[in-house]
């Protein structure tokens, strides 16, 4: 009930958050095309993770599911939860970040460990949560891990 509940706050959020808050450019790119870049690259990788999902891009939202990809999280809502732990150890700040912490935290108190061992892992990255992925899509997902110690 919890997971549907989060969802639920999930999907009422974003279209405003993607309108009012995001002003980056949307890739304008189809997860379809993405599978034409070479296999280990970050643009293979996002397509293989859209279609793996059964995800389709949201518009100027392509960054979340590229982190997805570089840091190896899964899709379950206390994975999700844990990702924006990940970005917070690793230097992200925002409002949408903090909300998801917060309500996070208070629907999965007993997740606690893992979200702490996540914000760890972000604090030991070098940061990237701030680089524009949509320039990296044929460098290796590899190379970018090992470079920022994803």
């Amino acid at each position: 009930m919890r997971d549907f509940l989060i969802e639920k706050l999930y999907e009422c959020s974003k279209q405003p958050y993607q309108k009012y808050f995001k002003k980056n450019t949307p890739w304008n790119i189809d997860k379809t095309a993405l599978m034409n870049y070479p296999e280990e690259s970050l643009g293979y990788g996002l397509g293989n993770f859209l279609f793996k999902n059964h995800f389709d891009i949201q518009e100027k939202l392509e960054d979340h599911d590229i982190i997805h990809v570089l840091t190896n999280t899964g899709i379950t809502v206390y994975e999700e939860i844990g990702m924006q732990y990940y970005l917070l150890g690793n230097g992200k700040k925002s409002l949408y970040l903090f909300m998801v912490i917060l309500s996070g935290t208070l629907f999965y108190p007993k997740r606690i460990n893992y979200f702490i061992e996540q914000y760890k892992r972000g604090k030991q990255a070098h940061s990237f949560h701030y680089l524009d992925f949509s320039k990296m899509l044929f460098i290796s997902v590899s190379t970018i891990q090992q470079s920022f110690n994803i």
